[in-house]
C-alpha cells in the first residue's frame, strides 16, 4: 500500500520537544483542523508592531481546483473573514505586490481528549491533538470559488446546513464577506494519548501509590438538546441536525475514552548530535 502523504520536515515546522508525539501526516493534521470549531490565526499586523496579532476564525481544509480531493491529500485552508478586518486588508495589499504570495500566517488548532492525573504535579498532562500550519493567505476573488468556500465552511459547522438555509447569500451578505485562501507551506501535529507515565522514583514509593489516585478523566465537546429560537416555526428538529448531534457526541466520546486506553508512544532515544 502507498505511504501516507506528509508535510516536509523543515526547521520551521519540525517538532522538537516530545518529538515522539509528532506527526506530519496530512490526514491527521487536516482532520484536527476540520474538527476544531475555532482555529487561531496569527500574523504580523505591521512591521513596526512588536506584538503578533491572533484572531479566532472559522477555517476548513479543502480544494476548489480539485473538489474531490480527500482529507489525506494536499489542500488549502479557507478562512471566513469580514470585508474590513485587518487580516483581510493585509492580504489584499500583499497580493497586489508583484509576485506576492499573500500575507504569512500561522494557523493553530487543538483538541483536548482528557486530563491525565499522575502521581506528581510535574507529570500531570492532557491527552490532546494539536496541529499547526504555516502558509500564505490571499483573497479569493472569483464569485464561484467564494460561494464554494462559503458552502464548505457553513457545512463544517453543521453538515448540510447550507442547503437547509436561505441561499444564495444576497448582495449585502456577499459584499461584507471575504474568504481567505491559505496556501500551505508546512504543517505539523502533535498527539498525546494513553495513561499517566510516572518516574520510577515515584512508582517505587508505596506511600505515594497508596495515597494518590492516578488515571485519565476523558474529556470531549458535546452538544446539548436543541433550543428553538423565538421565531422558529419548524415543529420538529430536522434529522440532519439530530443525526449530526448524535453522531458527533457519540464519536467524540468514544475517541476520548479510546485515547485514554491507548499505549503511549515510547520516547525516541536521542542521537549524540541532539544532546
Amino acid at each position: 500500500m502507498p505511504e501516507n502523504l506528509t508535510y516536509p520536515k523543515i526547521p520551521r515546522g519540525t517538532v522538537v520537544r516530545y518529538n515522539h508525539r509528532a506527526t506530519y501526516d496530512l490526514q491527521t493534521i487536516h482532520t484536527i483542523i476540520n474538527t476544531t470549531p475555532v482555529v487561531h490565526v496569527s500574523f504580523t499586523p505591521d512591521p513596526n508592531e512588536p506584538f503578533p496579532a491572533i484572531l479566532p476564525m472559522i477555517g476548513q481544509m479543502g480544494s476548489f481546483e480539485y473538489p474531490s480531493a480527500g482529507i489525506d491529500e494536499p489542500l488549502e485552508c479557507y478562512l471566513h473573514g469580514y470585508v474590513s478586518s485587518r487580516i483581510v486588508n493585509l492580504a489584499r495589499e500583499a497580493t497586489k505586490q508583484e509576485g506576492g504570495k499573500g500575507v504569512p500566517v500561522c494557523i493553530a488548532a487543538t483538541k483536548v481528549d482528557g486530563i491525565v492525573l499522575s502521581l506528581t504535579p510535574n507529570s500531570h498532562s492532557y491527552n490532546y491533538r494539536s496541529a499547526i500550519l504555516h502558509g500564505y493567505a490571499s483573497l479569493v476573488t472569483s464569485d464561484e470559488e467564494k460561494l464554494w468556500a462559503m458552502e464548505l465552511i457553513t457545512n463544517s459547522v453543521v453538515p448540510d446546513r447550507w442547503t437547509n438555509s436561505r441561499i444564495p447569500p444576497d448582495k449585502a451578505e456577499q459584499d461584507s464577506t471575504r474568504i481567505l485562501r491559505v496556501q500551505i507551506e508546512s504543517g505539523s501535529g502533535k498527539v498525546r494519548d494513553g495513561m499517566p507515565s510516572d518516574e520510577k522514583k515515584d512508582l517505587d514509593r508505596a506511600d505515594v501509590l497508596d495515597r494518590v489516585w492516578t488515571g485519565v478523566l476523558p474529556m470531549w465537546e458535546q452538544f446539548g438538546e436543541p433550543i428553538p429560537g423565538p421565531y422558529n416555526k419548524v415543529a420538529e428538529v430536522p434529522e440532519y441536525i439530530t443525526g449530526f448531534i448524535s453522531a458527533t457526541n457519540e464519536g467524540q466520546g468514544q475517541h476520548a475514552v479510546a485515547a485514554a486506553k491507548k499505549t503511549p508512544v515510547p520516547k525516541r532515544e536521542k542521537k549524540v548530535d541532539e544532546e
